[in-house]
């Protein structure tokens, strides 16, 4: 609060110097010209006059083109409050070309911007922290040169109402005191109520001495105020530069830290880098061996392929051999399932005669056997 404070305080000062300097070039537009009220209907007529007036005067001044245009620039805008345009000043001038009214209001507005722009300089501060500071010190300076013309605005308007009542009193009191002097010269008996309102009028008179007195007082209090200003910039002004050379130490810290961070991330860079080679160089083994083993299992796979080719075959042939056995093995079973039928009933016949005496002898019959395939 208190930096802002005295910021506030060095572009009032400085807007002060600025003011001064352009009421020292252009004191001849800001002098108060006191001219009779004119009816409203003929206000404007009466303007126009006026500026045709004061540009004949400027034309002996100024014999050249652009300069007279400037000039009336300057008239328009700072006495008589008028926006100058190309056109306006054609139709007021009518001198040289339609290009050279437009030509010198450009150059006037680009003037007055440079007169209002406020600049903070220094060989070590950056451009943009100038810019940026030099746009706030601008704003700071338009809200207090607002700030202060309405002040000054107030206190002028009181002081004018206060003479304005001032002098209305002063010209009533004159007035009766005018008509008490004639009464006096008519009735000697109305010379005590005529010497009584006087004194009551040089009462009202002394009043407002009194009240011309204040406004003096104040007019004084308001110099001390200023030079209470004055003091207040200067300690601003030495704040300002300490903390300057603050900044300049937090900017060269920095800077040193960010030197270091460089060199910490350059190093981290280089680790990343050389890992990542070595991962690449694990990448590219893992692939190569990768690669040869696809080729190896690919290998395998066709041998594997042959082999169980051959596997098929082989259960093929293996499982005609078994469908062979298979059907033998049924045949065997049953000439062997015949075989001992056969000889159940030849031991059924043989206890049989060993039983009764044999009466011829018995001939033996050769089953035929049914060859194995």
């Amino acid at each position: 609060m208190q930096c802002a404070i005295l910021l506030d305080i060095i572009i009032i000062m400085s807007k002060f110097y600025l003011l001064y300097q352009v009421n020292q070039r252009y004191t001849l537009y800001y002098k108060h010209l006191n001219f009779p009220e004119e009816p409203a209907m003929d206000a404007s007529l009466a303007l126009e006059a006026q500026l045709h007036a004061e540009i004949e005067e400027l034309r002996g001044q100024f014999p050249r083109t652009q300069e007279l245009y400037r000039e009336v620039c300057v008239l328009l805008f700072f006495r008589h409050g008028i926006t100058p345009t190309a056109n306006r000043l054609y139709q007021l001038v009518k001198k040289g070309s339609m290009s050279a009214p437009a030509e010198a209001l450009a150059r006037f507005w680009a003037t007055l911007r440079e007169k209002s722009r406020v600049r903070i300089e220094h060989p070590d501060l950056p451009a943009e922290l100038q810019s940026a500071t030099g746009e706030l010190a601008a704003a700071l300076w338009m809200r207090a040169v607002d700030m202060a013309q309405d002040q000054l605005a107030t206190a002028q308007l009181e002081a004018q109402r206060s003479v304005a009542d001032a002098q209305a009193r002063q010209a009533q009191a004159e007035a009766e005191r005018d008509q008490l002097r004639q009464e006096l010269t008519g009735s000697a008996a109305a010379l005590d109520g005529a010497q009584i309102r006087i004194t009551e009028l040089e009462q009202a008179l002394a009043i407002s001495v009194a009240a011309a007195s204040t406004l003096q007082e104040q007019v004084r209090l308001a110099q001390q105020g200023e030079q209470q200003l004055q003091r207040a910039l200067e300690t601003a002004r030495h704040d300002f530069a300490s903390e300057l050379d603050k900044l300049r130490a937090d900017g060269r810290l920095a800077q040193e830290r960010l030197k270091a961070a460089e060199t910490r991330a350059l190093l981290e860079i280089d680790r990343e880098r050389q890992a990542a080679a070595r991962l690449q160089k694990k990448l590219d083994a893992a692939a190569l061996k990768r690669e040869q083993g696809d080729a190896r299992h690919r290998t395998e796979f066709q041998a594997l392929h042959v082999q169980l080719g051959d596997l098929r075959q082989q259960v093929g042939v293996l499982e005609g051999n078994l469908a062979s056995v298979q059907v033998a093995y049924a045949q065997d079973a049953d000439e062997l399932a015949r075989a001992r039928e056969q000889l159940s009933m030849l031991r059924a016949s043989a206890d049989t005669r060993r039983q009764t005496p044999p009466t011829k002898p018995v001939v033996k019959r050769k089953v035929p056997r049914t060859p194995r395939s």
